[in-house]
């Protein structure tokens, strides 16, 4: 499965923008967790583009109705798997640490995306650690994102949770243009 079959599925099943942002955010996260799992790049950015594919055509659903359309496809088990595993829902375990990563990633991603938003600058390179935790306690900022989720993931990472906030930053970060989370120019 490459990269841009990859990106075609995701197209077809999800056609909002911030979806399919959260996606590439989440493709970043991985590639760049990849490196310090010795994963397979390509795999691991393939199952952060795909993780959401089915989420607005079937939330209720989701992820486990979308796994026979991601098999259809030719999408390889261990990606499916992973898919998967990322809903406490499924019941399917987190061994891996593609898993784990994606996991962890997953909600991360969508919080530290709608705190550089709120930035005056609109950086996602200005957001930290403490600038999360203090969104985190304001249950009514960015309410769909489980901080339960957040925190569990750094845990079964074995990653302390200001770390991985640091980290993530870092993958949005280089792909901060394609996200719309360079900042605003100043005049």
């Amino acid at each position: 499965m490459t990269r841009d079959e990859a990106w075609e599925i995701l197209c077809e099943y999800t056609k909002s923008e911030s979806l399919r942002k959260h996606g590439l955010a989440v493709e970043a996260a991985m590639r760049y967790f990849a490196a310090r799992f010795e994963g397979d790049e390509e795999i691991w950015a393939v199952t952060g583009l795909l993780h959401d594919f089915d989420y607005e055509r079937d939330p209720d659903g989701h992820p486990q109705n979308g796994k026979p359309i991601l098999e259809q496809a030719g999408v390889p088990g261990e990606i499916v798997h992973a898919i998967q595993s990322h809903g406490d829902h499924t019941g399917v375990p987190r061994v891996t640490p593609l898993e784990k990563t994606l996991y962890a990633v997953d909600e991360l991603c969508g919080f530290v995306t709608a705190v550089a938003l709120v930035k005056p600058s609109r950086a996602v390179r200005d957001v930290d650690a403490p600038s999360v935790r203090k969104k985190m306690k304001d249950k009514a900022f960015a309410r769909a994102v489980s901080r339960e989720m957040m925190l569990r993931g750094a845990q079964d990472m074995d990653i302390p949770f200001d770390e991985l906030v640091g980290e993530v930053v870092r993958a949005l970060d280089r792909v901060a243009d394609r996200l719309g989370l360079a900042g605003v120019a100043t005049v």
